[in-house]
């Protein structure tokens, strides 16, 4: 394996612009587009097209262009786009583990370095980056490997592969080291991005990240919304805490969530809180029978998914409590410490809805405003109940399933 450190230039052949071929314009045009409005505003896959068409045009033998974006993600470690020419990009997640898919191949290494590294000509067919998705059989005969190191955080890695016998010569390596640093501030900017998203839906979910986002950010902030709620609870989990390890406990928890989730988000709602082992959800009101109707059918997923159930050979019961009302959404709390929250009397029915749920040993209970505005008509009522803290006892409902 050949392998050819980009090491670092002089300062005075730094201050010269790459010829031999290569128009000094248009590589200056390139530097500047990869620093304007116009490339900073578009996504990642289009920054990857846009690059790989601009240094064709100017003259570079460019095969395959692949930018590896890290980021702050708790499946994902980064996320792969990747361009070659006539064809779509391709978009690779890379879970959490796959590190192990890159290990001994010079992208690790690269990074490892934080310099430039050139692998090729003059790589056997099975060379240690041929088995790479992205690579295997396009006859790449060199790759320019370019981490974009920034000040701290992960190391984003971009790579240009050709297939011209002999490689990129040295005119056309100095152009890829001039626009590196033009190319390292866009992509970090789009990481920062992903990562402000990444980590706003991951702990608050999509709809609040967006208002905060948009810059509903203070404290009082507050909007009422109408809403279908959804409040699911896991049965007995106190007892089973106690008795069990803690590793166990924990497994079967984020076990249980991976039930409950993905149930609420597929029909459009939106997880406000985890309190212990309980998930609030709420979905918006875009339309009341629409909203209520989808609360119902996450419900009956989630008890679909808990009947068959079994983590490390436990067993789980659920209860569903669901309302339709009135809330409070927005900003609580004290000074820069606030939480996005649902407070209102229809929060509180919700929760004491899930009470009679556990005392009556009921799976799924709706109130009457729910049933209603879901236009259910094969609802069983269980009778009235005096939910604590409300003068007036609420009659409710479940479904025979």
């Amino acid at each position: 394996m050949t392998l050819i450190y980009d090491m670092p230039e002089t300062a005075t052949r730094k201050s010269r612009l790459p010829r031999g071929g290569i128009n000094p314009t248009a590589a200056l045009s390139l530097i500047e587009w990869l620093t304007g409005d116009e490339c900073h505003a578009l996504d990642e896959a289009s920054l990857v097209s846009g690059l790989g068409r601009r240094l064709r045009a100017l003259g570079l033998p460019v095969d395959r262009l692949t930018l590896h974006l890290t980021t702050l993600h708790p499946e994902f470690v980064g996320r792969t786009f990747a361009w070659a020419p006539g064809e779509p990009v391709e978009i690779h997640d890379r879970e959490h583990g796959t590190r192990l898919a890159f290990a001994n191949t010079p992208l690790l290494k690269a990074q490892g370095m934080r310099e430039p590294l050139i692998v090729g000509p003059g790589e056997s067919a099975h060379g240690p980056w041929q088995h790479i998705d992205i690579f295997s059989g396009r006859d790449l005969v060199q790759l320019v490997i370019a981490p974009l190191c920034n000040a701290d955080g992960p190391i984003s890695t971009a790579v240009f592969g050709t297939r011209r016998p002999g490689g990129f010569t040295p005119v056309e390596q100095d152009v890829l080291e001039r626009i590196l640093p033009a190319l390292r501030n866009t992509c970090e900017l789009h990481v920062l991005r992903q990562c402000e998203l990444s980590l706003l839906d991951t702990y608050i979910g999509p709809m609040t990240a967006s208002r905060i986002l948009a810059g509903h950010i203070r404290r009082g902030e507050i909007e009422s919304m109408e809403a279908a709620l959804l409040l699911c609870d896991l049965r007995g989990f106190t007892e089973l805490s106690n008795r069990l390890p803690g590793a166990i406990v924990l497994g079967l928890l984020n076990a249980y969530f991976d039930k409950v989730v993905p149930a609420i988000s597929r029909e459009g709602g939106e997880v406000l809180k985890f309190m212990g082992d309980a998930v609030l959800a709420f979905f918006p009101n875009i339309d009341a029978a629409a909203a209520c109707n989808a609360a119902l059918n996450a419900a009956k997923t989630i008890l679909d998914e808990a009947d068959g159930f079994q983590y490390d050979g436990i067993g789980i019961k659920v209860g569903i409590a669901l309302h339709y009302g009135e809330v409070s959404y927005g900003n609580v709390g004290s000074g820069n410490r606030l939480d996005f929250t649902l407070i209102g009397p229809d929060v509180n029915v919700v929760s004491r809805i899930q009470s009679v749920c556990s005392e009556r040993g009921e799976a799924l209970l709706l109130s009457d405003a729910f049933c209603q505005k879901a236009e259910i008509t094969d609802a069983v009522s269980i009778g009235t109940h005096h939910l604590k803290g409300f003068a007036d006892p609420m009659e409710l409902f479940t479904l025979i399933r």
